[in-house]
């Protein structure tokens, strides 16, 4: 294995780089040069946050008031976004990972953690990067190397840069509402996302997800499909960004009274989890 500060892949009219070094995370891609993910030249990125898209691993989303009870043993977590109450979207982000191997238009990165105030389960993940004919292909793997089950989620956060007529179209069923802690209470009916990304405000994680998302613009068509089955939905309206993030969790699930069925896995000991995301690319 190799450490790398930058990393290109490039296919036809895609380009797409990678910072090993700042949580693994995609600093840009491009089509044809034009931003299809927030983008920003490899060696001008300063951190995963600011990003085009970043892995979410051991956990999506709030982890609330950073703690958490698990097999009888409480367990506390560190600080790691602002003055957020919360620690937020684990610990993959945050961590360099390492170049496993890399092709012209593909790359396998790898991260191992042993345990710590941020986490305390070991675990080892692989990150597969790569582009094809018809756009970016992702996945993600978790395997828990430790001597006891652990609990364990992952997914992704891709950044959309946020044009004059973007538009989301997402057939769903249900949306998680939040309290004023940023943390889901109630699932209630959501009869799908279809509109202008400049009219949405959603800051929530929706269940019931069927078919592709299609995020559009002026410029751009995206499909995106992944085998996770929640999207996070991030629409500030005054950034000049937006989220879509396919996730395999309810955020928060660990301190619900049932966690595996708002999609948190546990882990035996060598047992692992796998997803993937797909985002298709054309012209409108």
């Amino acid at each position: 294995m190799t450490e790398s500060l930058t990393l290109e892949l490039t296919r036809g009219p895609l380009r797409l780089a990678l910072r090993p070094d700042l949580g693994g995370c995609i600093a840009g891609l491009w089509f044809d040069g034009l931003q299809v993910l927030r983008s920003t030249e490899p060696a001008a990125l300063e951190r995963s946050r600011l990003s085009g898209c970043y892995p979410l691993l051991p956990y999506s989303n709030r982890l609330g008031y950073r703690r958490f009870r698990w097999h009888g043993r409480e367990y506390t977590t560190q600080p790691n976004f602002d003055d957020n109450p919360h620690s937020v979207h684990g610990i993959g982000w945050q961590r360099a990972w390492t170049v496993e191997s890399a092709r012209e238009d593909d790359a396998v990165l790898v991260l191992q953690h042993a345990g710590d105030a941020d986490w305390p389960f070991p675990f080892t993940a692989r990150q597969a990067v790569s582009l094809t004919d018809e756009g970016l292909n992702l996945g993600l793997s978790i395997t828990n190397t430790g001597e006891a089950a652990a609990p364990f989620g992952l997914g992704w956060h891709p950044y959309f840069p946020k044009r004059q007529r973007s538009r989301l179209h997402i057939e769903l069923t249900e949306r998680w509402d939040s309290d004023a802690a940023g943390l889901p209470t109630r699932r209630v009916p959501q009869q799908g996302i279809d509109g202008d990304v400049a009219h949405l405000d959603f800051d929530h994680c929706f269940e019931g997800w069927s078919g592709p998302a299609r995020v559009r613009d002026e410029k751009l068509a995206l499909r995106l499909t992944s085998s996770l089955p929640y999207l996070v939905v991030f629409t500030p309206p005054l950034k000049d960004y937006y989220c879509v993030e396919p996730v395999s969790h309810v955020s928060n699930a660990i301190h619900m009274a049932e966690p595996a069925k708002a999609g948190l896995r546990t882990l035996m000991p060598g047992e692992h989890l796998d997803a993937w995301f797909k985002l298709e690319i054309s012209r409108p």
